[in-house]
């Protein structure tokens, strides 16, 4: 069993702070797992084996492709109401003081 101590000491690790009663579930629930994990170790692996991953699936990469002027002669960038130098112009996100620009037009 996982002792009150080495609770507080995860919690402090994990920088929360935990009242009594929190300690007292997180120590009974640690346990729990704990002895899941023992329980675990008792079964019998001998014929399985060792994997590096969970899936036998691997990644499905392209090849980088140049960008440029993509935008530019779409009707994309035709139908934008504005654009600048083959780029759409938003307004601001953010305002000069801070925070959010939204809604200070």
């Amino acid at each position: 069993m996982i002792s009150k101590e080495e609770v507080k000491h995860l919690a402090s690790l994990a920088r929360i702070e935990l009242t009594e009663a929190e300690e007292t579930k997180l120590q009974h629930d640690l346990a729990a797992m704990f002895d899941h994990f023992e329980e675990l170790k008792e079964i019998n692996t001998d014929t399985v084996e060792p994997m590096a991953g969970g899936s036998v699936l691997t990644n499905q990469f392209r090849n980088d492709e140049d960008a440029t002027n993509r935008v530019a002669n779409s009707a994309a960038l035709k139908a934008f109401p504005e654009s600048a130098s083959g780029l759409l112009k938003v307004p601001p996100v953010f305002s000069s003081e801070g925070g959010s620009a939204a809604g200070r037009e």
